[in-house]
């Protein structure tokens, strides 16, 4: 059995995804085996002192040498691990990536938004967009937010802002950033018409399995906004117990939706698809482009 590994070592969270490579008729797809997710939560560190605190860094080194260990048990063939907006504000995330390689035996690469973006786009979700719809493509982590523009299947237009949940929560989102982001989407999608947003993100993950709907039906702007009211209501305690949230979700969930709903109504956008893909599942289909579908 042919194995891969994906590593993201989010703002809020770091994850691993081992992943069953398979042959089709049309190339090779994956079946998610093993999925581990620790919330580490690198961004309090540095969005607000631009520094990873020696706490964090032995809580993230101890990770990665148990992810390591894992991808050694399943025996993984090929993997790539990829850090986001936490480690790209981090002064001393080069240390940091330098520390893994020596403890854990791992390449860490600090990635750009726009291959952060690309990393995305790797899960092919165009393949079973509608033509006659054209999209926003909303990816919320905790540092950032990716945004693309999907016209007639295609990217025409892509850019990453930094505001996310983590980043909201300790104040630290500006009010330019915010604007700049408003500009843009509005300028990117001014001339098309039949606009529909595709969420992903561990969040909108979470609040399409909390709407239950069918699967591959959209959530609507009214049920997305009538579930933030609804969570918004509650105390952070309460959120835990009522709605069965882990205390490292009850708090992100809430600026998360404030981001969609806020993106969806600058722009007119009345439904998001939720195709419960993220960055680790980009990651494995993007080691299937690199190695098998050439």
């Amino acid at each position: 059995m042919l194995r891969y590994a994906a590593i993201d070592v989010g703002s809020n969270a770091v994850r691993l995804l081992i992943a069953d490579i398979t042959q089709t008729e049309n190339g090779f797809d994956f079946k998610k085996n093993t999925l581990v997710r620790v919330p580490l939560r690198l961004g309090d560190d540095a969005f607000l002192d631009q520094h990873i605190s020696v706490r964090k860094i032995d809580d993230l080194l101890k990770t990665m040498v148990a992810f390591k260990n894992l991808m050694e048990v399943y025996q993984v063939s090929s993997y790539l691990a990829c850090a986001t907006s936490a480690m790209r504000e981090a002064k001393n995330g080069t240390e940091v990536i330098a520390l893994i390689k020596e403890r854990a035996n791992l390449n860490l690469e600090i990635i750009e938004g726009q291959r952060e973006a690309n990393i995305i786009y790797a899960n092919h979700i165009e393949d079973n967009l509608d033509i006659n719809k054209n999209y926003l493509y909303i990816d919320v982590g905790g540092g950032s937010t990716e945004l693309s523009v999907f016209v007639n299947k295609v990217p025409v237009a892509s850019k990453s802002f930094n505001i996310g949940t983590i980043r909201i929560l300790d104040n630290q989102d500006k009010e330019e950033t915010w604007e700049e982001m408003k500009l843009w989407v509005k300028e990117q999608t001014k001339y098309h018409k039949n606009i529909a947003g595709i969420g992903t993100g561990g969040n909108i993950n979470k609040l399409y399995r909390m709407a239950n709907e069918k699967e591959g039906q959209p959530l609507t702007f009214l049920k997305l906004k009538s579930m933030y009211n609804q969570l918004n209501s509650h105390s952070l305690k309460e959120r835990i117990q009522v709605f069965n949230l882990n205390p490292d979700r009850a708090d992100v969930i809430i600026p998360a939706c404030e981001i969609y709903i806020t993106l969806m109504k600058w722009t007119g956008i009345k439904q998001i698809f939720v195709p419960r893909v993220g960055m680790v599942d980009g990651i494995i289909n993007l080691l299937i482009e690199e190695n098998l579908n050439k």
